[in-house]
Parts: C-alpha cells; structure tokens; sequence
C-alpha cells in the first residue's frame, strides 16, 4: 500500500513540473509533425530533390553524412537538433534500407556533444551561471565567461565523439551490436504516393522550427535568448510549426482540413508510448536525485585523490552520476560546486576540472537508457530504444576511453 502511495506521489510530483509536461507534450507533437511531413508529400520530394536533382546523396554514406551535418550547424538545443537530423536523414534510411540504429547514433552523438562544445544556447547558460556562482562564493579568481571558455577548450568527449561519429558515418565502421543492426519499414504508415512531391512541405516547418526556437529562446529569456527556457522553447515552437502547417497545407490545398485532423492525430498516437517512456525516466531519475547518489560518490571519491588523476577522476564520477539520473544538466549542477573547491584546494587547473564535469556529464547522458536525448533520438530515428543503447554504446565507450586518456594527460 505504501509503495503504491509512494508512486502515485512521484508521478503526481512530476506531471506538476511544467518543464516535464512540456518535454511530454514536445514529444507526442513531433509525431504530429514527422506525420504531416510524410503525408504532404514533402519527405517523397525532398529525396527526389537531393538524390536525382541536386545527386547530394546517393549512398548510405551520403544519407547519413547530411544529417552529421546537420546535426553539427544546428546547435541550438539538443532535443531540436536530433529531431531536425531523424527528420531529414529519415527519409534516406527508408530508400536504402539504412537501419534506423545508424541514424539514431548519428543524430545522439551530434546532439549534446555539439550543444555542450558550442554553448550559446541554454547549455552555456547554466554552466555560466553554475561557474559565477563559484566565483561569488570566493573558490575562484577569475571572469566567468573566461573561464567557461577555457573549460569549453577541455570538452574531450564532445571532441571525440564528433570524432568518433564522423569515422563512423565516413569508413562505415560497424562495430558490437551494430553489425547486427537490421532496417525495419516504417511504422507510421502514412501513404503519401498520391500527392505531389514537394520538398517544400518537408523543409519550410524545418526551417521555421529553427526560427521558432530562438524566438521563443529571446521570449522566455526576456530579451537575453541565453536564459531562455529550453522546455518552453521547444514546447511552443512545435505548436506554432503545427499551427504553420494547419494553415500551409490546407491553404495551399495540399490536405482538406479533415485530413489535416486525421493525421496529427495519428501521428501524435504513434508517439504516445515514447512520452510514456520518458515520464517513466524521469521519475527513475527523480528517485536517484532524491537518494543524493550524487553527492555520495562524490564524497567517496574526495576522500583519497591524486591530483594527477583528480581531472579524470571528475569525469568518471560525473559520468556516473550522468549514466544514473539520465540528465546532465542536472550532473552539472551537482559536480561542478563540488568540483571546483577540490580544484583549488589541491592547486589543480579549474578549467580543467569544470571541462571533466562537462564532458562526464555528456558522456553519461550518451550512454544512459533513460536520458531524454537518448529517447528522443531514438524517436526521431524510429528506432527502438534498447537497441540504439546497445549500438551506441560501443562507440560511446570508445570516445569516453579517448577522453579519460585525455584528462589524465592534461593534468600532467
């Protein structure tokens, strides 16, 4: 009776937060969106445009190569990045049967890597507002933007897993479980063969989407899009794509209004069990928070520690604490005032150390079943969600290795 009293609270705690609500909503929505596209007839004209028009892409390579690309330039939020990378390379993995594990790889390890190394976005404000925190409490000297810099110059994973990634998507290096990786027809079942291929219908609420999020970043943010809100960025802007679209395709008499109806619903159907999933990694990740598994590891890990190893000794323990609570935002903000006294007090590079934080939190979050990016990649590429953990994981692994190398070098 306690235990079940004891859900029903979790639960009811999380659906109170709006960030968790809007992160939900975010996801039945792009099932909306992603069946709309499929439906207008703008994925169809897309590929004719990039593969017999314009020959961009012609391969496995080449498909999965432009949504790297993507997913590189568009750095704005991690959850938008992957989405707008399944979006386009989607349609590719269809026509060449590329298996959709390959692409949701691709669109994770592009994601929060390039959102955590380009931070001029929510990521960069919250790890400006964690370090200036430090400075006024008087661990450190130094102008914070200067520092985050230096720390932002020490995001080994971020570096090695583009790395990674791009070796992969180039030299087709299948490795683990992604040799066994298999291509599986699409489930939305949207038929789209009668209406005129226009990539238009497909690449104008593409774009529109990128607009809508650093407008509603600037709306949130009051004028400064760094403090904006990325759960209500990300909420609005699929409403205001949909609304977009409603007006778009009936207008240009592409669908009847009915129609129109009917396939949002059906997509936003399709997706529903995906917002399940991530309401169910949330309120694992909350029960973690609460049990401080955070704050313990790293009392066991001050306790007898090198400075030589200190910086990857961070990363290891960020990354765990990632790997378990499924956030790295929330990793952030537990290591970093953690880490920056052990810094100082040991004389170690600060920079350093705040760079182990960022990239162990990345890290943890890469490899975690339960993290929101890994579940919204998997979305995005209509891929199972167990089966891009394990045909990420090797890869992942391989980058984290290359960083822990990495920081212990540095900090000699």
């Amino acid at each position: 009776m306690e235990t079940t009293q004891g859900l029903y609270l979790l639960f009811l705690s999380l659906l109170t937060e709006s960030w968790i609500l809007k992160t939900l909503g975010f996801a039945i929505l792009v099932g909306s969106i992603m069946a709309l596209m499929e439906a207008s007839g703008g994925i169809r004209g897309f590929i004719e445009y990039m593969q017999e028009k314009k020959g961009f892409v012609k391969s496995e390579r080449g498909a999965l190569l432009l949504s790297y690309i993507v997913g590189v330039v568009i750095f704005i939020e991690s959850s938008i990045t992957s989405l707008i990378s399944g979006a386009v390379g989607k349609p590719f993995c269809h026509k060449y049967k590329i298996p959709q594990a390959k692409l949701a790889f691709v669109c994770d390890s592009t994601s929060a890597p390039i959102s955590s190394l380009i931070a001029l976005n929510g990521w960069g404000a919250l790890l400006l507002g964690l370090i200036t925190t430090q400075i006024s409490e008087g661990m450190i000297e130094q102008e914070s933007i200067t520092l985050l810099i230096d720390a932002l110059l020490y995001n080994f994973y971020a570096m090695s897993a583009l790395l990674v990634t791009f070796l992969f998507v180039w030299f087709k290096i299948d490795i683990g479980p992604m040799k066994h990786a298999k291509y599986t027809p699409s489930p939305l079942g949207i038929n789209a063969s009668e209406k005129n291929a226009s990539s238009f219908f497909m690449l104008l609420p593409i774009v529109l989407m990128v607009f809508f999020v650093f407008v509603f970043l600037y709306i949130t943010g009051d004028g400064d899009m760094l403090k904006g809100s990325g759960s209500s960025s990300i909420f609005y802007t699929m409403l205001a794509t949909l609304a977009f679209m409603f007006f778009f395709y009936t207008l240009s008499k592409n669908m009847s209004i009915q129609e129109w109806g009917k396939t949002s619903f059906v997509g936003a159907k399709k997706l529903f069990p995906i917002a399940m999933i991530l309401l169910f990694a949330f309120s694992i990740g909350e029960v973690t928070s609460q049990l401080k598994t955070g704050q313990y590891l790293a009392s066991l890990a001050s306790e007898t520690m090198s400075v030589y190893l200190l910086a990857g000794m961070i990363f290891l323990l960020s990354s765990l604490i990632s790997f378990s609570t499924g956030t790295s935002w929330g990793t952030f903000s537990i290591m970093i005032p953690v880490a920056v006294p052990m810094a100082v007090g040991m004389d170690a590079n600060v920079a350093l150390c705040i760079g182990a934080v960022i990239s162990g939190g990345v890290f943890g979050d890469h490899c975690s079943p339960i993290s929101d990016t890994t579940i919204i990649s998997s979305m995005a590429a209509e891929c199972e969600v167990i089966e891009h953990v394990k045909t990420q994981l090797p890869y992942a692994l391989i980058s984290g290795l290359i960083a822990l190398v990495l920081f212990v070098l540095f900090s000699y």
